[in-house]
């Protein structure tokens, strides 16, 4: 009934046609609902924290005959000890090269007979053990992947060929100019952080890592009572109870000393300029961004959207690539995490036109920081960033990851539910007051990884 009023009143103050208003209405009207449809569908959660200490989330979603489990060990690479950068990594990719009962070849010809994957993986913050499986296949597939958690053997020649292929997709990367750009803006940003290193390690520690080294790693940080367990699909609680239970009910709890996360920036305008023989210029421009948990996450959201987040219909495609056709793609985001990381804007650009792009981002940055956003733009980033929200959790394996960042994070089991109201509190005022807190135009980290003599940058 507000929006119906809201209406009236935008058709009488600015006289637009009336058709072309209720084309709008009816537009917002069917986000709305296909919002609240999404959320009543969403099926309910229960959650549980067994005596080991591991937290367990159960959803009740039998569209699909498919269970899909998501484990969240807290053992990111920031974890990593010095020198040893890739270790989380390694022993998160480790997992599943072999165990007690099976060799790598055997654990692969299982999930190919059951058509089921099973992947590993580590992030700055975490490590991950994922698997999805058929209803049907579900007793061998949860016994595979509770061998896998809790019986690693971590075999020598394994490990070469996993630390050979890491080796060799980091000196592919240095083939591309973006990647290295945004390799060298968080080497910079992050000075001595434990966000600076690249997850996978590098080129000098990746050698040094030992099977003994990643049992250590395993063995500190591997327990129940340092890690999350969702599981979503065809599957209810009480065979969850029966079924997995059971068996987790012997991963055994060990105290787990805890490590300071030692936050470090670059203090001080930087510049970092790489000389490359190719035609475009990528280019990395930001500076230090906030943590996950950070009040203000939703008005930057907004903020963010308006800036560069918005595709299209942001202020720095306009200007760079709309306007003046300088760079095909443009776009800016907060990178938060655990703990504080990076705000950037991210471009590619002719090597010759480098240095006006550049310029236009900075303008960008202190225009919003200067004067109100528009309310076509403010409610322009609403409506999208609530009406696009179910995508986020519009598939089992994208719910199982949701459910699992929204324990991981705080946030809540009602977070869907709260997520509308959360952006639409949001008023311009505040998006200005959060861009002059949170945008540093004048304390930047740039990298150009670019043909400098062209680009007048030499």
């Amino acid at each position: 009934m507000r929006l119906f009023f809201r209406f009236l009143i935008l058709q009488s103050a600015i006289r637009i046609p009336k058709w072309k208003l209720l084309v709008v209405l009816v537009f917002l009207l069917l986000c709305m609902g296909l919002l609240n449809s999404a959320l009543q569908a969403l099926p309910p959660v229960q959650r549980a924290v067994l005596p080991n200490g591991l937290v367990l989330l159960v959803s009740e979603e039998r569209s699909l005959p498919f269970v899909t489990l998501q484990l969240l060990v807290n053992s990111g690479s920031w974890k990593d000890p010095a020198g040893e950068e890739g270790l989380s990594y390694l022993t998160a990719r480790g997992l599943l090269l072999g165990t007690s009962k099976r060799q790598v070849t055997a654990i692969h010809e299982e999930l190919d007979f059951m058509g089921a994957s099973l992947s590993s993986s580590a992030g700055r913050d975490y490590a991950t053990l994922n698997l999805r499986v058929l209803k049907k296949d579900l007793d061998k597939g949860w016994d595979l992947f509770i061998e896998v958690l809790t019986q690693p053997t971590f075999p020598e020649e394994e490990i070469k060929r996993e630390v050979e292929k890491t080796l060799a997709a980091i000196q592919s990367a240095e083939d591309q100019p973006d990647e290295v750009a945004e390799k060298e803006f968080r080497k910079t940003l992050f000075s001595n952080s434990p966000y600076a290193h690249p997850v996978v390690g590098t080129k000098e520690s990746l050698p040094r890592l030992t099977r003994e080294a990643m049992i250590r790693f395993y063995r500190f940080c591997y327990h129940p009572n340092n890690a999350i367990l969702t599981v979503v699909g065809d599957i209810s609680a009480e065979e969850v109870k029966s079924k997995l239970l059971p068996s987790l009910a012997k991963w055994p709890t060990v105290e787990i000393p805890k490590i300071p996360f030692k936050t470090s920036f670059e203090k001080e305008p930087k510049t970092v300029k790489i000389d490359r023989g190719i035609t475009q210029a990528n280019i990395v421009l930001g500076h230090v961004g906030v943590s996950r948990d950070n009040p203000d996450y939703y008005a930057l959201t907004i903020m963010n959207y308006i800036l560069g987040g918005g595709g299209f219909s942001s202020r720095l495609v306009e200007e760079i690539r709309n306007k003046r056709g300088l760079a095909y793609s443009v776009a800016s985001y907060f990178d938060p995490g655990k703990y504080p990381g990076s705000f950037q804007i991210v471009l590619q650009t002719k090597n010759a036109s480098a240095r006006e792009a550049i310029s236009i981002s900075i303008q960008e940055m202190e225009r919003i920081q200067k004067e109100l956003v528009s309310e076509k733009e403010l409610e322009g980033a609403k409506k999208y960033l609530i009406g696009s929200f179910p995508m986020r959790i519009n598939t089992q394996g994208k719910l199982t990851h949701f459910l699992t960042q929204v324990e991981y994070y705080g946030l809540g089991l009602d977070y869907p539910e709260k997520y509308p109201s959360l952006i639409q509190s949001i008023t311009r005022e505040e998006v200005l007051r959060v861009a002059k807190k949170y945008l540093h135009p004048e304390n930047t980290i740039l990298i150009v990884v670019a043909n400098l003599k062209e680009a007048g940058m030499e």
